[in-house]
């Protein structure tokens, strides 16, 4: 089975082709600003700018046309309206112009499921870290439960926000991880409340601090080990909590080394496996819409009406294909 997917949720336009597990054809395209974050109307125009050139490349990475195509899957879900508003008419003009049945997925969704595309996973607790979302999840029963999240910004957004303050430009965390090699540990607010985050009062406390005078690569350093030994806090109480043995680690922040680093060495004193998508498949991308729209297809999940749902929760999803 050959499905097209496409991603739009935010700041990436992406398409691939995927036949079962086996990555035929994928490309991408990343909207960026020198100063300030995603203006959305922008995203979205660039996104419909360039849909049809990055269509046609992994078309021609795969040496398929359109009548080799079982199914059109994209990302409904959750994101910002205008992207997702111009991915689902790209999507739907497809799917009517050549006949093909269409399935919208949840965006989030899809970013676990590449933990299993990518990694040997089975059974593991979810670190999902990136723009948006920050949350550790479990599957228990047909659903998945969130166990914990950010209570404010999500981990890249802070990231982000903070790189922009210091001039840094988006996105930030590359930029982030690089100047970290070079700084020495400065305390910063530590907020975890239960199995809950916090990132606000630490972007507040660096970019303070930053405006003191402070070194660049000194608060990269601390912002990074602050933020990630929180984050590996909660999963190892996640852990404890479902006495799961398996983490993986999914979103765009999992491209970060450190992160990865610390999460290993927290799995290896529990005697738990750790896994990591790659870096090629851990921020967004259309492999995932592809392999997430070819599961629930074959699960026998079907779509009368085909719309959009910008803040629909990972737990809102009925799993019946794991």
């Amino acid at each position: 089975m050959k499905i097209l997917g496409l991603e739009g949720t935010a700041h990436t336009f992406a398409a691939a082709i995927l036949e079962d597990k086996k990555v035929l054809g994928e490309a991408r395209d990343i909207y960026t600003t020198v100063t300030g974050g995603i203006i959305p109307y922008d995203a979205a125009n660039h996104h419909r700018n360039l849909s049809s050139k990055i269509i046609e490349d992994v078309f021609k990475q795969a040496s398929l046309t359109f009548k080799d195509i079982d199914l059109i899957a994209f990302s409904n879900a959750p994101g910002m309206s205008p992207c997702l508003s111009v991915t689902k008419d790209i999507a739907l003009k497809l799917a009517k112009e050549h006949s093909k049945p269409i399935i919208g997925v949840n965006h989030a969704v899809a970013h676990l499921m590449s933990g299993h595309l990518c990694t040997e996973v089975k059974n593991p607790i979810y670190l999902y870290v990136s723009g948006a979302n920050t949350q550790i999840i479990s599957l228990e029963g047909d659903r998945f439960r969130i166990l914990g999240e950010t209570l404010d910004a999500a981990i890249g957004n802070a990231l982000d926000k903070f790189a922009r303050e210091i001039g840094l430009g988006f996105p930030g965390g590359p930029i982030i991880e690089q100047l970290a090699k070079e700084g020495k540990y400065i305390e910063l607010p530590y907020t975890v409340k239960g199995m809950d985050l916090s990132f606000s009062g630490i972007l507040t406390d660096v970019i303070k601090k930053f405006k003191a005078g402070m070194k660049r690569e000194d608060l990269c350093f601390s912002m990074q080990e602050t933020c990630f030994s929180m984050l590996t806090e909660v999963t190892e109480r996640a852990l404890a909590h479902t006495g799961k043995n398996e983490v993986v680690l999914i979103g765009g922040v999992a491209a970060n080394k450190r992160l990865i680093e610390m999460l290993d060495i927290m799995c290896s004193e529990r005697n738990a496996k750790f896994y990591s998508v790659p870096l090629k498949y851990s921020g967004d991308q259309a492999v995932m819409i592809a392999y997430l729209g070819y599961l629930m297809w074959n699960a026998g999940n079907r779509q009368e009406i085909i719309d959009i749902f910008p803040y629909q929760r990972t737990d809102e999803i009925v799993v019946n294909w794991l």
